[in-house]
């Protein structure tokens, strides 16, 4: 195997961007012509993201294969368009359970199972493993350097370092450079002691990436390369940018890809084609338009929780080349009090994902507003789920509909679905088990209905892979009851059992769709389904 890796670590702060800032260098570094593959060792104790809350992790990003996985993949993914798989991300509670699981087998041979070597070999194990030779594996570590909890993963890419040596590996560390506006000056000590930090613990870096609102003196390059002892042109900047989609720009312009080159001793006399990074930021930068779409959402408060639909509304933009500005509203303002003038000035309404009872009301006033309205609805997950709820009441005569989530048994419109089919597989589950890993998750195929709406939008395609993350489905028991009035099952499973999508066709656009679509959308790759909502958005802002 050749692939050369580079590590990417963080200091100073959280939330510096160090998942942007991995993706954006593979964006980069596939625009020289090289392959990558992206990952993400993530050192809290979950198993996987899938039980934690969105308001305090953000978003779980799901893969083809149905790993739960951080939202960073998610980046991983829309700038280099590479799929990401299980394989590409692990916790450490991933980690010590495969150490004990081996322990408890056997595996270890009556042997003292410690850190040094069982966890870092396993963590090394993780990161060697599962990669088809691609020409760079940009290996992303979370947290902090300094927090308890990275350690071993920090002393395992050490040892990978030592092991793999100066020409296959490289340390990349992100830092901050604070701007004291009292003293009109920029800070260095922080990156000095992040890197002191990341010294003591035996990794020298090989580039600095410097976070700054400012503009980064020459003299301040030269003080941070001496102290930090790197070359004076391995310290780059990384500046706030317009949009993320500027960043692989950016990189490039300030010589990351060239140094990395650089390192790994590879020509880079030629220069990368990045034509579709500027495409894209162009059309950001000088839209043709705006629209507002209202997002009624439960995790509001934090809006990492919806990343990947922020981005997938925005390449909706792009396609349509308009500006999608988004208005976030909780869905609870909705259930105390007629808030419906909230709505009025938006020309979409996107209602997505979520679990438990709380706002689930609120959500479905937004998609009755939207229908009795003519404003282009999308309901994803959940989202379909409350329209089609809405649809039984108001429409169908059904005044019991709702969820089995809820806790109401007799409230059968949505009901937890305990057997289907994956392939040749048939896939159980029970209402008590576990609730980590047991949802339908990943790729699923779905089969189009013939003139559907559903099936323009995909180009006519009779059948389509999307990706599931949800435990409640909706009972095919009520197809015909609400088809008679006018909601249409455009989508379902290929055995007949498992609705993906509704449709209304008479109205100017109301889909609502079973599975995530913004998870597979890219910035040069628009989904279909975000394009055509966008796109409707566009034609209602004409009638308002």
């Amino acid at each position: 195997m050749t692939t050369r890796f580079i590590f990417i670590t963080g200091g100073v702060v959280s939330s510096l961007g160090k998942g942007l800032a991995s993706a954006a260098l593979g964006a980069v570094l596939q625009a020289r012509g090289f392959s990558v593959r992206m990952r993400k060792m993530d050192p809290y104790l979950n198993i996987d993201p899938g039980t934690m809350s969105p308001t305090q992790h953000g978003e779980v990003y799901v893969t083809d294969d149905g790993a739960e996985t951080d939202l960073d993949l998610g980046h991983y993914e829309r700038f280099t368009g590479v799929a990401s798989r299980q394989s590409d991300n692990v916790t450490a509670g991933r980690i010590y359970k495969t150490v004990l699981e081996r322990e408890r087998h056997g595996d270890y041979l009556g042997g003292t199972v410690q850190v040094i070597p069982h966890v870092t070999d396993a963590i090394k194990e993780f990161i060697t493993g599962d990669l088809s030779d691609e020409d760079f594996a940009l290996i992303e570590i979370g947290g902090t350097v300094g927090d308890i909890e990275s350690l071993p993963f920090l002393e395992a890419i050490r040892q990978l370092g030592n092991e793999l040596g100066p020409e296959r590996a490289m340390f990349v560390h992100l830092t901050l450079l604070p701007y004291i506006a009292t003293a009109g000056e920029l800070k260095t000590k922080p990156t000095q002691h992040s890197v002191k930090e990341l010294l003591s613990l035996g990794i020298q870096p090989d580039l600095l990436l410097c976070r700054s609102e400012h503009p980064i003196p020459e003299s301040e390059r030269r003080k941070i390369a001496l102290f930090c002892n790197v070359r004076r042109e391995a310290v780059i900047a990384a500046y706030d940018a317009p949009s993320i989609y500027d960043v692989p720009i950016n990189y490039h312009d300030e010589g990351l890809d060239v140094e990395v080159c650089r390192h790994f001793g590879l020509g880079c006399e030629k220069e990368p084609d990045l034509t579709r990074w500027t495409t894209i930021a162009g059309r950001l930068r000088q839209p043709e338009g705006d629209v507002t779409i209202a997002v009624v959402g439960k995790y509001t408060t934090l809006l990492d929780s919806y990343k990947s639909l922020a981005e997938a509304l925005t390449h909706g933009g792009i396609a349509n080349n308009v500006r999608v500005k988004l208005k976030w509203l909780d869905s609870q303002v909705f259930e105390t009090a007629d808030n419906s003038y909230l709505l009025e000035d938006v020309h979409g309404v996107l209602v997505p994902g979520g679990f438990g009872e709380r706002g689930a009301e609120g959500k479905m006033a937004a998609a009755k507003f939207a229908r009795e309205k003519n404003v282009p609805y999308f309901g994803i997950c959940f989202g379909m789920q409350m329209a089609v709820i809405e649809a039984a009441r108001n429409l169908a005569g059904i005044p019991g509909a709702g969820s089995t989530e809820f806790g109401n048994p007799e409230a059968k419109v949505v009901g937890l679905m305990t057997e289907w089919m994956r392939g040749n597989e048939i896939q159980v589950r029970k209402s008590g088990d576990d609730l980590g890993g047991t949802m339908r998750l990943g790729a699923y195929p779905c089969i189009l209905k013939p003139g559907s709406r559903a099936r323009a939008i995909y180009g006519d395609a009779q059948t389509i892979q999307e990706r599931h993350r949800h435990r409640y489905e909706v009972n095919n028991a009520y197809i015909g009851p609400l088809e008679a009035r006018g909601l249409v099952f455009s989508g379902m499973s290929p055995d007949g059992l498992l609705p993906e999508i509704v449709e209304i066709p008479d109205h100017p656009w109301f889909v609502g769709v079973q599975f995530h679509p913004e998870l597979k959308s890219k910035p040069f790759e628009p989904h279909p389904l975000f394009t055509s909502f966008i796109g409707a958005a566009v034609e209602q802002s004409r009638l308002v």
